[in-house]
C-alpha cells in the first residue's frame, strides 16, 4: 500500500477531542466524515470536520477528550494514494531524489524536499537552489525533472 502525506495535526482544540489540522493536499475530501487516515501506526476515522481560517478542526472517532487530542498533536497524517490518477500527475514522494535539469540538459541538483509556499511550492535542491514548482515542465526520457526557469535563477549559486 502506497501512503501519501496529506496533512498534520497541529494541536488540540477545545475540550471534546477536536484537533486543528493543516492539510498538505488540495483534496479536502481527505477529511470528509468516514475518511481513514494513518497517524504513525494509529488508524484514525474522521467523525466530522469544519474549516477554521486556513486550517481545519477535525474530530476523530474514539477521541473524546482534550487529553486524547493532545496525544495526537504534531502527528503526520497519511492516506492511501488515489488509484484514478492521470499518467502525467506528479506526486511529492516521486519528486524526492529526482535529478533536476534545464531544457538544454544542464544538471542543477537533486530534489531533497518540496517546501510549501503560498505562491508556488518549491523544489529544494541539494545545491541550495529553490525552484518554484510552476517552472517544472515535465520529465525527460530518462526520468529527470525538466525545469524552464527565468534567466538568472541559478546565477547566484553559480557565483558562490
Amino acid at each position: 500500500m502506497s501512503l501519501l502525506e496529506v496533512g498534520r495535526i497541529d494541536k488540540a482544540q477545545g475540550l471534546r477531542g477536536e484537533v486543528v489540522v493543516t492539510l498538505t493536499t488540495t483534496e479536502t475530501s481527505r477529511i470528509d466524515p468516514g475518511s481513514e487516515l494513518l497517524a504513525d501506526d494509529r488508524l484514525l476515522v474522521v467523525a466530522e470536520s469544519r474549516r477554521h481560517q486556513h486550517r481545519w478542526v477535525v474530530r476523530f472517532e474514539g477521541v473524546t477528550s482534550r487529553e486524547g487530542a493532545q496525544a495526537l498533536a504534531r502527528a503526520v497524517l497519511r492516506a492511501e494514494a488515489p488509484v484514478d490518477t492521470e499518467p502525467d500527475d506528479l506526486w511529492v514522494h516521486e519528486l524526492i531524489g529526482s535529478i533536476v535539469v534545464e531544457p538544454d540538459g544542464t544538471e542543477r541538483g537533486v530534489v531533497e524536499a518540496v517546501q510549501d509556499n503560498p505562491a508556488s511550492d518549491l523544489l529544494v535542491l541539494d545545491s541550495g537552489a529553490l525552484v518554484p514548482l510552476r517552472f517544472l515542465v515535465g520529465r525527460d526520457d530518462t526520468g529527470r525533472l525538466v525545469v524552464d526557469v527565468p534567466t538568472g535563477l541559478f546565477d547566484l549559486l553559480d557565483d558562490a
